[in-house]
């Protein structure tokens, strides 16, 4: 992505994608004393931005013993569908979620998502 972007831009664009996961996560757990970062979220803020932009390139995943490649729509697609159900049931205390900020994740790939459309560069570059 940072390719994609240039380096200022991707710079800004992961500390916006940052600060929007830090606060999905604190709006969604105001009384928690747990630290709040929102690293985990900044990374899925480019997770957002390589679904859009990328939908077709080939992530390598581990499938048994071997490694295959599969569209990024489909593992990055999976994945948040999956952080999505669990950031629920973290909502609906029904769910121990072992720390996991589950709602930074959410709110880094809409932050991700929305802001590739300001930041995406001219440039095209194969995944």
């Amino acid at each position: 992505m940072e390719d994609h972007f240039g380096h200022i831009k991707f710079a800004i664009f992961y500390l916006l994608c940052g600060l929007a996961a830090t606060f999905a996560q604190l709006a969604f757990s105001v009384g928690s004393k747990v630290p709040n970062l929102g690293a985990s979220g900044a990374i899925a803020g480019v997770l957002g931005a390589y679904i859009l932009l990328f939908p077709q390139g080939k992530i390598r995943v581990l499938q048994g013993q071997q490694v295959v490649q599969v569209p990024a729509l489909i593992v990055i697609g999976l994945w948040i569908v999956l952080q999505f159900f669990s950031g629920v049931g973290s909502i609906a205390k029904t769910a121990d979620t072992g720390g996991i900020a589950y709602m930074a994740h959410i709110g880094g790939f809409i932050a991700g998502f929305v802001l590739t459309f300001l930041f995406r560069g001219s440039r095209r570059v194969r995944p």
